[in-house]
Formats: structure tokens, C-alpha cells, sequence
């Protein structure tokens, strides 16, 4: 039955800002005000990349949401609508390879500006639609509503045999840190468009853009891939990884998030980093140091996995990158290392993209 009406048991006065706790802070706290699932049938709840539960014969779905939010998560002024369409479930489809399962069903829910016409609407449809095609997806439902600016979410549903799943909290001491790709360049491509937002800004009719440098890393933060291929690659070569994890928030995040669920520590090394040489430019280009972006950038829809080191040679050398190994966690407070190129080795801190919070990482 609904809950008897109150008042708010905090006045004003004692309201705690959410910035203040951040995007992990509050999901905990939401985790801890619904409690554990009181149901056999769920695997795994709120603490991986997607929720798993069991649907007989040993076999499981999983279920993942995210959403786009205009001015949070992209700005119309360079966000082309079929692009927007194909990132909203991208995304959600890389939850589903980060848990080393097959996506297959979609629902699709847009929140409509008055400034939003329904040429647009039906780009990023189109969007959806090629994202449907490249990883055997069918949309099924969804909803349409008013909002105050544009709005994308998108829910997934996965499938797999039970014991193929792996988690985050799998990683063994001993075990290699491994990264598929490259890194850090959605950030970089963010940076190229912010920069000529700008330019645009102060220059009006007489801007003339250049992009051309940037057409790499801009392609990788407009319509970022799932590597979903990558895991129908592993299921072919029989390997399972101890621990998966995509990077959506930052490669230094995603490590963390490994740790704290596996109990143990990890050492990175910056010479390790696979950085497209487009990424490097763009950093050299605005000044800054590219291994910022690679850690602490986000968006970039890899996968970050660990595995013992004789079972690498199954996987294809070409498609990923060793960036350093799992640790016993000297200190639960530091878990992870970083070493530098100069031999520092510092506490490498979470980091990433925080939607509650501000400010940049630093190294």
C-alpha cells in the first residue's frame, strides 16, 4: 500500500547536496533504501554493469537503463540526431558485453523539447535502427513524453548461460590488467567540439571549422562502438575473463570499481596506456597531458578485463593492451598504483566522470 503522507523528516537546513556525496555516494545510498532483492531468481542486483537474474534451464537475462541527457551528456549544436540515436544504445549494449553476454531486446523512451521537430525525431529513430542492425538488437517498446530538453533512455535486455556471466568482482592476485583498443579519445574528440563551440560563439557567420584533425577521436565520442565483437571473439576462442568492466566513467574509475568488488589492489603503468596517436595530438594541441585523458576521461565504451597470463595467447594480440596486473591490496584506503614513464609510482585516485560533480582530475 502507498506510504501515509508526512513531512519531510529532514528540515531544509539539514538537506545534504548531492554533489557532496556524488554519483557512487548516492547510488549507495539508494542501494542501502531498497535493500538486498528478496527473490532467488536474482543473480546479481545494483552492483555491476547490468542486473542478472534467471529465467530457467541455467540460462539468464540481464537488464540494463541509461539515459542522454541534452546539456549533461551532449550538446545539440554538434551532436548529429542519427548519431545521438546510435550512441543511446550503444551504450547500453556495451553493459551487456561488459557482463560477457548477448544483447537482444530494446525498449526506447524520448523526452521531447518544443525546439525538437519530428525530422529530428526521426533521425535519431534511424540512429537506433543502425545500432539495431550492428548488434542484433530489436526494439520492442518505449514511451514519448514532453520534456524541458532533449532526452534519451534507452533499456536493454541480455541473454547468456549463467555460469558464462562474469562480473567485476572476479579479478585473482596475479591476474593482468587488460584494456581492448584504445583510450582517452572521446574526451579528446569532446574537446575538439567544445573548442570549435566556442570558436563559433565568438566568431558568428565568419567561423570556418576545422575538424579535419580531429575526425578520429570526434567519431569516437559522437558514435562510440560496444565491443561486442570482442566478446563473441572470446566465446570462440573459449576464454572467460576473471573480471569485466566497461569504461564509461574513466579508465581510472573502472579499476576501482574492479578493486573494491574483488578485494584486491592493481598497478598500472603509463607506458602501457594504448593511446591512438590522434588522442595524443589533440592533448599536445590543447596543452595537456594525454594520460589524463586515457584515465580519467570516460565515454570511451572499451572493456577492461583480467585474466591469468598463459590464457592471453588465445586472444588476439592485436586487440588489446597488457596496462599492468592485480595486487594484493597493501593499503584498502590506495588500492591502485600508477607508475609513471619518469618511475614514479603514485596512488592512482578514482577520478572519472562524476554527473554530480565538478572540477577536473589530476594527476
Amino acid at each position: 500500500m502507498p506510504p501515509a503522507l508526512m513531512e519531510s523528516p529532514n528540515p531544509a537546513s539539514q538537506q545534504t547536496d548531492v554533489s557532496d556525496v556524488g554519483e557512487f555516494g548516492l547510488i549507495a545510498h539508494l542501494r542501502d533504501t531498497l535493500g538486498a532483492p528478496d527473490d532467488e531468481s536474482v543473480v546479481s542486483g545494483i552492483a555491476d554493469d547490468a542486473a542478472v537474474y534467471r529465467v530457467g534451464d541455467g540460462r539468464v537475462h540481464l537488464l540494463t537503463t541509461d539515459q542522454l541527457v541534452e546539456g549533461i551528456h551532449f550538446d545539440r549544436a554538434f551532436m548529429p540526431m542519427e548519431h545521438l540515436g546510435f550512441k543511446a544504445l550503444s551504450v547500453n549494449v556495451s553493459d551487456i558485453a561488459a557482463m560477457n553476454a548477448e544483447p537482444r531486446y530494446a525498449v526506447v523512451s524520448i523526452g521531447l523539447s518544443q525546439q525538437v521537430s519530428v525530422e529530428m525525431v526521426q533521425q535519431i529513430y534511424e540512429g537506433v535502427q543502425q545500432a539495431c542492425d550492428a548488434y542484433d538488437v530489436t526494439v520492442v517498446g518505449g514511451d514519448t513524453t514532453s520534456n524541458h530538453a532533449l532526452s534519451l533512455s534507452v533499456t536493454v535486455v541480455g541473454e547468456a548461460e549463467e555460469t558464462d556471466v562474469v562480473y567485476r568482482g572476479g579479478a585473482k592476485v596475479g591476474d593482468k590488467l587488460c584494456v581492448t583498443g584504445d583510450i582517452g579519445a572521446s574526451y579528446a574528440g569532446l574537446k575538439a567540439l567544445a573548442r570549435n563551440r566556442q570558436r563559433m560563439e565568438e566568431q558568428g557567420e565568419d567561423f570556418q571549422p576545422n575538424l579535419d584533425p580531429f575526425s578520429y577521436v570526434i567519431r569516437r565520442h559522437l558514435a562510440p562502438p560496444a565491443q561486442l565483437k570482442t566478446v563473441r571473439d572470446w566465446a570462440a576462442a573459449g576464454v572467460k575473463p576473471h573480471a569485466l568492466i566497461d569504461i564509461s566513467d574513466g579508465l581510472a574509475s573502472e579499476i576501482h570499481h574492479v578493486c573494491e568488488a574483488s578485494g584486491t589492489g592493481a598497478q598500472l603503468y603509463e607506458p602501457a596506456l594504448p593511446i591512438d596517436p590522434e588522442t595524443r595530438n589533440t592533448a599536445t594541441d590543447f596543452g595537456e597531458d594525454v594520460s589524463i585523458y586515457a584515465l580519467f576521461g570516460g565515454e570511451d565504451y572499451e572493456l577492461l578485463f583480467t585474466l591469468p597470463e598463459d590464457e592471453l595467447d588465445a586472444l588476439d594480440p592485436q586487440s588489446f593492451s597488457v596496462i599492468g596486473e592485480i595486487t594484493e591490496p597493501e593499503d584498502p584506503e590506495q588500492p591502485v598504483f600508477f607508475q609513471r614513464a619518469n618511475g614514479d609510482n603514485v596512488p592512482l585516485n578514482p577520478g572519472g566522470f562524476d554527473h554530480f560533480g565538478d572540477g577536473e582530475p589530476e594527476l
